[in-house]
């Protein structure tokens, strides 16, 4: 199996006030290279947005993989690992479950905005995506091109 490594953030603009505007993004490394996906979730909350983001990394995995996923959020390490349980956002922790089953995972909680770099790179482009109300391709092949080529 392949070892890929995944970090995913997201975002919710307004969260818990009215018409948000959400985005997910995930950093996928395998062997060093990097390549960033995100989708524009529109009104989500802060919480969903991380699961959705973990759900899009995963989903991008052509075949089953060993990952280890980067995920700022306690939510949802903590879930995936068995410590909370799912009281709320049933829907997407099935989205969630289906896209991890084929997966050997290891879960792992990372701080968010402590200058961890490919965590930095899916942050600004969960917000920017937020703001935008769209997935910009350019946008993120930008970002993962600073990165250059690293190792987790």
């Amino acid at each position: 199996m392949k070892q890929v490594t995944i970090v995913c953030d997201g975002s919710s603009l307004g969260n818990g006030r009215g018409n948000t505007r959400a985005a997910a993004v995930a950093v996928l490394g395998f062997k060093g290279v990097w390549r960033a996906v995100g989708e524009y979730l529109g009104n989500a909350t802060n919480q969903q947005a991380e699961i959705a983001a973990a759900t899009i990394g995963l989903s991008n995995l052509k075949e089953p993989c060993r990952v280890k996923l980067y995920s700022d959020s306690r939510y949802v390490v903590e879930t995936m690992t068995g410590n909370f349980r799912k009281k709320t956002n049933h829907e997407w922790w099935a989205k969630l479950d289906r896209a991890a089953s084929k997966h050997e995972i290891v879960w792992q909680w990372i701080k968010g905005h402590a200058g961890h770099e490919v965590q930095e790179v899916a942050d600004k482009a969960a917000r920017t995506i937020a703001a935008a109300g769209e997935v910009d391709v350019a946008m993120l092949d930008e970002l993962v091109a600073e990165l250059g080529v690293i190792e987790l």
